[in-house]
């Protein structure tokens, strides 16, 4: 089977689904947009064989950012409930940050299921069941994708552009067959996270705000729990939850080694179900709502995006750009705003009748400036964390914390510490000038890792507004990230 279109979108997850909806509304239905997808129509979306594995948490401006953009709606039943905020607890239960302000908690089983109604509204053409192989290239440009059907019969769909919304071990990225600036692998032992999750109903033991609050997505800092990365307990309602964690492969063996253990995810995860003293009598909710997608486990890409997310008749968004955040992992809000700028992007393109990589830059420029400026520096923050035992965490949020830090943090911003790099203030306040001799080393980490924010921030504000300044970019952004693993000591 042979089949044309103008864009060929491979994944039917949240950027997916999101791009080709923005693909056909930008294009006002003059683009034909096929989107391909590997599972069934019953269970479209599905990420893992052992489910539609997700933190199911999105911000409130993140949801309500694609349905004002793209003029849909999603409401209950597949946003399941609501959040006043993320709280950021610390390894003693003493501090508690607020991280972010208002969001939902999506059933990611149904969700896909509405999406499917809003992509046939704007006609989108999905072909279920179908695996994607390999990209079909000619004179330096992609000019399509072969595919498999599941009783194994060969598809080759054309394309104008391809779309790469396939997740983050993507084997069209990886094998990209042009010239590219883009990156095909990413670091997987630093900067891949281990992460799995259960979805349970339970009763109350306790009340502990600390553990379980059905207002708050709660986010445990615990290095001993989750080596090189952080646990979770996200309300679902009030005796509903998602709750799991996510490792760093070279942090969990590291902690191993040192205590004699022999953990793995799945080991953890459930230690730290039986840790909450909250949740009694856990299991499996009743329903065909969460049928099959109780447990879960996947790789979440913890890094900056891509540097370069496009090239001649490709792109890459989603997971399989990278683009989940570094510091939380969460990688639908990113999704989603991606998804509405490709879309334009591709949309202007194909008007313009250039795909090349020149024509699609703007997508590079406006996804840096609108989203991915701070992803560097949440790397880099997030790499620091990562070196930090739990004593010093729970010192540095109780002391080292302001509330212009804290102000930033609800705004997704990176902290600044200024009670660390302001020096008069260190100088004329005694109690903080005792706290920094403390834990000096500590005091001039976050420092440096605040200096180095503003640094990185202010390069990507810098980022090329056409390809032929990208490498000597490119450059300053790899020096910068070498010295900081440098001065941190991170390997």
């Amino acid at each position: 089977m042979r089949l044309e279109c103008d864009v060929a979108v491979v994944g039917g997850g949240p950027a997916g689904a999101h791009t080709a909806m923005a693909v056909a509304k930008f294009s006002k239905g003059n683009a034909r947009v096929l989107l391909i997808d590997r599972n069934t129509r019953e269970e479209f979306g599905k990420k893992t064989k052992s489910g539609w594995a997700c933190g199911d948490a999105v911000s409130k401006r993140s949801l309500d950012h694609v349905m004002n953009s793209l003029g849909i709606r999603y409401e209950w039943p597949e946003v399941e409930h609501h959040v006043d905020g993320v709280l950021v607890i610390s390894p003693d239960h003493e501090t508690k940050v607020l991280f972010d302000g208002e969001g939902y908690l999506l059933n990611r089983k149904l969700w896909p299921q509405r999406t499917l109604k809003h992509l046939e509204r704007f006609g989108v053409e999905v072909m279920f069941g179908v695996d994607a192989r390999s990209l079909i290239a000619e004179d330096g440009f992609v000019k399509g994708v072969r595919c498999t059907s599941r009783d194994g019969s060969p598809i080759e769909v054309m394309a104008k552009v391809v779309v790469d919304a396939s997740g983050s071990a993507s084997v069209l990225r990886t094998n990209l067959p042009i010239a590219a600036k883009m990156e095909r692998e990413i670091d997987k032992e630093h900067d891949m996270e281990g992460t799995g999750r259960y979805i349970l109903e339970f009763e109350r033991a306790v009340e502990d705000r600390t553990w379980f609050d059905p207002r708050y997505c709660i986010i445990h800092l615990d290095q001993f729990l989750a080596p090189g990365g952080y646990c979770w307990t996200f309300p679902k309602g009030e005796n509903k939850v998602n709750i799991g964690l996510g490792v760093q492969k070279a942090a969990l063996d590291r902690r191993n080694a040192a205590h004699g253990l022999r953990d793995n995810l799945a080991s953890l995860i459930d230690q730290y179900v039986r840790a909450n003293r909250v949740i009694s009598n856990p299991r499996p909710p009743e329903g065909e709502a969460d049928r099959g997608n109780v447990y879960s486990v996947w790789q979440v890409p913890v890094r900056r995006q891509n540097d370069c997310l496009v090239g001649n008749g490709f792109v890459v968004v989603g997971d399989a750009a990278w683009m989940p955040r570094p510091i939380d992992a969460g990688g639908i809000g990113p999704a989603l705003y991606a998804s509405v700028i490709l879309g334009r992007t591709l949309a202007e393109a194909i008007e313009a009748n250039d795909v090349s990589e020149a024509g699609l830059w703007s997508y590079n420029v406006n996804y840096v400036h609108e989203y991915g400026y701070q992803m560097a520096s949440f790397e880099v923050l997030r790499r620091y964390l990562q070196t930090l035992p739990n004593d010093d965490i729970s010192f540095g949020m109780k002391h080292f914390l302001s509330q212009d830090d804290i102000e930033s943090i609800k705004r997704r911003e990176h902290p600044r510490f200024p009670l660390l790099t302001n020096f008069l203030r260190v100088l004329m306040d005694g109690e903080l000038r005792k706290r920094v001799r403390e834990r000096p080393k500590l005091a001039r980490g976050l420092s440096y890792v605040a200096d180095k924010s503003r640094r990185l921030i202010s390069l990507y504000l810098e980022y090329p507004e056409r390809p032929e300044g990208f490498e000597r970019w490119r450059a300053r952004l790899l020096r910068e990230l070498r010295e900081a693993n440098e001065k941190l000591g991170i390997a």
